[in-house]
């Protein structure tokens, strides 16, 4: 269990850079305390973490607790029981300009079985190629402080330039396929052509392969990997213990989506699509068509989806089979509540108050965590309290 903390800056790193990182925190006003969250169902317990994080985007949590962070421009580290964040080497070397570099993280669904054989950490990021440069997934072992066995596992088959859209989101199926979402990388027409990886969801073996029942591995006109596509910019992204995969999605300006995914759907960008032209502010596409699937709930206003969470621990159990999103433009934490493939409850868990929010994750032992988007961002935790334990999160 990792205790709450006031955002500690002790790392350990080289001293130079350990020197830096101190100045770096030193220069910041004291961090925000721990604070309570009333909501219709829950009150609850928001604590920090960690801050000095650079654009924290991917998190996973180990089976002992601790939790790994991904930054945006190339650095993994883990929180470690005391607080203190532990830089590990070994990665590749990434593509960070504009929305790329390193993204999302998963440890293998039986992490920490059989001796270690599973013992992977998977992880997406934009590779360098020449003129630009491709989403990619790769997968590797965690051996002290340090990534070994760094193996890449996809890339998807056609890069590009603007450092935009690399969807990136990674999910486990009960089935032991891993989903994962590449962005249309800034040209709206790729999200049709099913000879590209861009702009779909795709469904991938442990080690990056086709499964042989994906929908369209008998389609020649169709990659094999592909198991949805008609997407934009996926970002958020979960499966429930039954198989249900959902994902949000941002539109153009305004249009951002919660999908419910199937298999083979066409999800309509840029033909269809809730939201409207940067510069003409004029619908993009039809809000509707024969043979493209509709968005199960359209998010107002410019919400910005990234990050989602399926909410199944018996301590938010108010919350139990809910949806937690995460905002980066509308800097909210939204649950949505289903029923079928309806939203019929919504509410503003947090508005405003930690920024723009990255990542939700729900962790091991029931915690949600929440990764802030910053040059000086953080990792934050929500948990369920109970009336007399409030006054002891207040202090």
């Amino acid at each position: 269990m990792i205790p709450p903390s006031r955002f500690p800056f002790a790392c350990r790193l080289p001293s130079a850079a350990l020197l830096g990182l101190l100045l770096s925190a030193m220069a910041h006003a004291e961090p925000a305390p721990s604070r309570l969250v009333d909501t219709q169902r829950l009150t609850m317990c928001l604590t920090p973490l960690v801050g000095g994080l650079d654009h924290p985007w991917g998190l996973t949590q180990l089976p002992d607790g601790r939790l790994l962070v991904g930054e945006r421009p190339g650095r993994l580290s883990r929180l470690e029981a005391d607080g203190t964040l532990t830089r590990l080497a070994g990665l590749p070397e990434v593509s960070a300009r504009g929305q790329g570099g390193l993204l999302d993280l998963a440890l293998h669904p039986r992490f920490g079985d059989d001796g270690g054989e599973h013992d992977w950490l998977y992880f997406t990021w934009s590779r360098p190629e020449p003129g630009g440069d491709a989403t990619a997934l790769s997968r590797a072992r965690l051996e002290g402080d340090r990534l070994t066995d760094v193996q890449r596992l996809f890339v998807q088959n056609r890069g590009a330039g603007p450092g935009r859209h690399y969807g990136s989101r990674l999910a486990w199926r009960p089935d032991g396929t891993l989903l994962m979402s590449v962005g249309e990388r800034g040209s709206p027409p790729r999200a049709q052509d099913g000879g590209d990886h861009a702009g779909s969801m795709l469904r991938l073996t442990e080690t990056g392969g086709a499964p042989a029942d994906n929908p369209f591995v008998d389609d020649p006109e169709v990659l094999d990997e592909i198991f949805s596509l008609g997407h934009r910019n996926p970002q958020g992204l979960t499966v429930a213990d039954d198989g249900t995969a959902w994902s949000t999605e941002h539109g153009p300006r305004t249009g951002d989506e919660l999908n419910r995914l199937v298999p083979g759907a066409n999800y309509g960008w840029p033909e269809v699509s809730r939201g409207r032209d940067y510069v003409t502010f004029l619908p993009v596409g039809e809000d509707s068509a024969p043979g493209m699937r509709d968005p199960v709930h359209v998010f107002e206003g410019r919400f910005a989806p990234s990050g989602l969470t399926l909410v199944t621990s018996p301590a938010f159990a108010p919350w139990r089979g809910d949806l937690l999103a995460g905002g980066l433009r509308g800097e909210a934490l939204l649950r949505l509540r289903l029923a079928g493939d309806r939203v019929i409850e919504r509410e503003r868990v947090l508005e405003g108050e930690l920024g723009r929010i990255r990542t939700v994750r729900q962790g091991n032992h029931g915690h949600i965590y929440l990764l802030v988007d910053a040059a000086e961002g953080g990792l934050w935790r929500l948990s369920p309290t109970t009336a007399r334990a409030a006054a002891a999160c207040a202090e």
